[in-house]
């Protein structure tokens, strides 16, 4: 069951990278930005990114049994 959480993490995790990487106007995505901006301005892309990485690595802790 750990490995599907630990999936999920890193999925969710690749998703927010990857959208803010290419700054995506996908329709799941767009409400996050919007929500996000609120407090980061013009950083959103920059806080998406780092998200999205902490998530990955937490989601392959997780996976490995470390965590």
């Amino acid at each position: 069951m750990n490995i599907l959480w630990a999936s999920l993490m890193i999925l969710i995790g690749l998703f927010l990278l990857i959208s803010a990487s290419m700054k995506s106007e996908f329709i799941i995505y767009r409400p996050l930005v919007a929500r996000s901006r609120i407090l980061w301005g013009d950083n959103v892309y920059q806080f998406h990114q780092i998200s999205g990485g902490i998530i990955v690595v937490l989601g392959v802790l997780f996976a490995v049994g470390i965590i």
